[in-house]
């Protein structure tokens, strides 16, 4: 399988996953209509991979191929008519988020290094396109975006960019490389979500002693 078609496949499984995850958050989060579930939806799904390719200033995939477009409306529209049946699946948002987080930050920092950019070039915009789409869905719903308030948000999209550019420069490129990114990535997220996990804060001064 070329890295083209791995990119492709990979790129529209993550917007299926970030399609439903923009539509179960505005089912169940502030109950939105068809329309505001569709359009939450293909916001989320879509964001990411239009950020990523205005970066590396090429028209974005979502306007020039029509299954992008395709895939994140199929998504959200699946959510709405089975809204009913997938109430009792409460961790599906999160899922479907990491699903999306690890797959873009796979796609964008292999398209960085196909565009020519440098490793850590290539390792920022692959986190970025990671947290793109979810980083939009909060904005819009009026909420501390996910990647400023999760430690364990960014830090995955991070290492999973990261093996992108190690298995690349090790010559381990096409489906392998960007499956193992990828699962490393959702694997990292989940056990952050389920543990809690969280990295070092800032000290803070104690209260009373005049210090600021």
């Amino acid at each position: 399988m070329s890295q083209s078609l791995v990119i492709l496949v990979l790129d529209l499984t993550g917007t299926f996953a970030f399609g439903l995850n923009g539509a179960l958050t505005a089912v169940r989060a502030v109950r939105l209509d068809l329309v505001g579930v569709l359009v939450l939806g293909v916001m989320t799904a879509l964001g990411g991979g239009i950020i990523r390719d205005v970066l590396l200033n090429v028209s974005p995939a979502a306007f020039t191929d029509v299954r992008y477009l395709a895939v994140a409306t199929g998504g959200a529209l699946l959510v709405f008519l089975l809204s009913v049946e997938l109430e009792r699946f409460t961790r599906l948002i999160t899922v479907f988020d990491a699903v999306g987080l690890s797959v873009f930050c796979v796609t964008g920092a292999s398209a960085a290094l196909a565009a020519g950019l440098g490793s850590v070039q290539a390792v920022l915009l692959g986190v970025i396109a990671g947290v793109g789409g979810g980083t939009l869905r909060d904005v819009v719903m009026r909420r501390v975006p996910t990647v400023l308030t999760s430690d364990f948000y960014a830090v995955p999209a991070l290492v999973g960019a990261v093996l992108v550019v190690v298995a690349t420069n090790l010559g381990i490129q096409g489906l392998v490389g960007a499956l193992v990114s990828a699962a490393v990535t959702f694997v990292l997220r989940m056990l952050g979500v389920h543990y809690g996990l969280s990295l070092p804060g800032p000290r803070e001064g104690r209260s009373g002693t005049g210090e600021s």
